[in-house]
């Protein structure tokens, strides 16, 4: 306990410091239009946090998010379990995900917009990008079981479900925990692009936009904000 206190404390102090830096470049700098202060950013923060649009465009934008992350999440752990088991099947799927992993965010939302509905495009991205994170991560895991356990499991003629629920799944638990981690900031990042491009009713992304285009920096910088704050929660 005394560990994690101290721990918590020097990352607060480590935060403060870095906020302190920020403030110095504000003041340096001296022009809001570029660097606002920190006290600009906060009361920009809290004007948003009190208009009537706020809580529905951050609710949609998780949504979006959510709903990518968690069919990647779904659908990567079914994909890595079948890889694993069927070789076929891995290399049915290797060239798919190796595609995912080369080609640009900025390409998949481009195309994306083609072929769907802007309001459906950040849950797709969210996906795809997240999708390679957990397969990789859960496929690696399993190549990683210990033989011995996979040997004892024959000899005691374990069925294929028992030997998931009790050599597998713990065996990839590890893997899966850094994938999701993983996994969900990129899901933030490329969500929010996606956002940014396809510009979906009440979303972040747009929102985000609007403040850039008509050069409110200190709203640009309270809506990143809303998107660490909301990255960090979900995180955790």
């Amino acid at each position: 306990m005394e560990k994690d206190r101290k721990e918590l404390a020097v990352k607060a102090l480590s935060f403060i410091l870095w906020i302190m830096v920020y403030e110095l470049i504000s003041k340096i700098v001296g022009k809001s239009l570029l660097v606002p202060s920190v006290k600009e950013i906060i009361s920009a923060f809290i004007h948003l946090c009190a208009e009537p649009m706020f809580r529905n465009t951050v609710f949609f934008s998780v949504l979006r998010i959510f709903t990518g992350f968690f069919a990647a999440v779904v659908f990567g752990v079914i994909t890595a379990y079948c890889s694993y088991f069927y070789k076929i099947f891995y290399y049915f799927i290797y060239p798919v995900v190796s595609i995912i992993r080369a080609v640009p965010v900025a390409s998949f939302i481009i195309l994306t917009l083609l072929w769907i509905k802007s309001g459906y495009v950040p849950a797709f991205i969210s996906f795809l990008i997240v999708f390679p994170v957990i397969w990789s991560n859960i496929f690696q895991g399993l190549k990683e079981t210990d033989s011995k356990l996979i040997e004892m499991a024959k000899i005691f003629d374990f069925s294929f479900f028992k030997k998931i629920r009790m050599i597998y799944f713990p065996q990839t638990k590890p893997f899966f925990k850094s994938a999701g981690i993983t996994g969900l900031g990129l899901a933030w990042k490329s969500g929010i692009a996606a956002e940014v491009i396809s510009m979906p009713k009440l979303s972040i992304g747009r929102s985000l936009y609007e403040a850039k285009l008509y050069i409110e920096t200190s709203e640009l910088f309270a809506w990143t904000l809303t998107v660490i704050i909301l990255s960090i929660i979900t995180e955790k």
